[in-house]
């Protein structure tokens, strides 16, 4: 691989020299850090990454190649990716080509042989904070300009605009996925527990939700600051009570707002596969994948009641509405019971759905 150098530069000013791989330009976003050793397929192509760079704590990727049946949606949505070394001999029986191909492919910037650890420990004692990458260090008037950067309009970006059907064998139920940027694994499993799913846009009202009288609505991860999206709240709120509802992610923050709970940016946050929370109903600990900047605050609740906590710090990672016949959880579903065949949340969530049933 020819050595081309490249600039990291902080909002903080501080700058870091690396060598370039994938796609050749400039890119500006938030510089946050992923914790998962393996994954990194779907980190790129998560629309939860959207405005992002994204460095990887793991010191070695790409060692599989790159795989596009992983991808999580149709299109790599990080703003830049950076990591410590890029395996140039990758091997594996899936591989369709090399990441550092993928990455061009997608127009995607990367840069290695940057030191992982020392970023990772800056963004996690000063917070995550803005960055560029350039060919050349950065002026006092560019520098200004990257600490005046803000991640904007992150839910029109990534959000489809299209009604989507997606059938399940053997289905028993149908459900509405107010789509705010789902990732292709939540519609796969949503599937898999034999959900015929429809899949509708972001900017859908509740009377359009409603209307299509399925058994339950789930309200899905996305991206960006979700008190932005004031159009989205107002109309979760019409949904809630209506109908059984489960959220997920940008989905939980959400309705959360819509409950009247407050929302704020967390220091660094929390992405990777290796988060845990502790269920406060029977004291038990999942690991859980997760991929966000901001939570619920706490002990601003007006309804509902914190049924997940997160280990490390104690932030709010899942919140139960029995009055309202609902719940959401900051973590995708599958962290509870991941390869066994009683998943706790799902079992949750059919649970609901049997209870509307029969209120019905």
């Amino acid at each position: 691989m020819e050595q081309k150098k490249v600039y990291l530069t902080l909002q903080n000013g501080q700058s870091f020299q690396g060598w370039r791989f994938g796609a050749v330009g400039d890119a500006m976003g938030e510089l946050v850090f992923s914790t998962g050793m393996v994954g990194y397929m779907e980190n790129l192509t998560d629309p939860a990454n959207y405005g992002q760079i994204v460095v990887q704590t793991f010191p070695l990727i790409g060692n599989y190649g790159a795989i596009r049946a992983d991808v999580e949606s149709d299109k790599a949505w990080v703003s830049a990716y950076i990591v410590r070394e890029i395996c140039d001999n990758p091997s594996n029986f899936r591989m369709e080509a090399p990441l550092e191909t993928y990455l061009k492919e997608e127009g995607v910037i990367g840069i290695y042989g940057v030191d992982t650890r020392q970023l990772t420990k800056i963004l996690r004692e000063e917070g995550a904070m803005n960055a560029r990458i350039s060919d050349e260090p950065l002026t006092e008037t560019e520098l200004k300009a990257l600490a005046d950067y803000t991640v904007k309009g992150a839910l029109n970006a990534v959000a489809p605009t299209v009604k989507g059907y997606f059938e399940a064998k053997n289905a028993t139920n149908t459900l509405v996925l107010w789509n705010l940027g789902a990732k292709n694994s939540t519609i796969q499993n949503l599937n898999n527990q034999g959900y015929n799913v429809i899949s509708m846009p972001a900017a859908s009202t509740a009377e359009e939700i409603l209307a299509l009288n399925a058994d339950g609505v789930v309200i899905s991860d996305g991206a960006g600051n979700p008190t932005e999206n004031t159009a989205l709240i107002a109309e979760v709120k019409k949904v809630m009570g209506k109908v059984p509802v489960m959220a997920i992610g940008l989905g939980h923050l959400t309705v959360a707002l819509a409950m009247g709970a407050k929302v704020a940016k967390q220091k660094y946050g929390h992405r990777g596969g290796n988060q845990p929370v502790k269920s406060l109903a029977d004291g038990r600990v999942y690991i859980s994948a997760q991929n966000h900047g901001f939570e619920v605050v706490s002990d601003s609740l007006q309804q509902g009641e914190i049924s997940f906590i997160n280990v490390n710090d104690g932030s709010c990672e899942g919140i139960d509405y029995p009055a309202l016949n609902a719940f959401t959880v900051q973590f995708v579903p599958e962290s509870c019971g991941i390869g066994h065949p009683e998943n706790v949340l799902y079992n949750k969530w059919k649970a609901m759905l049997v209870k509307e049933n029969e209120n019905a």
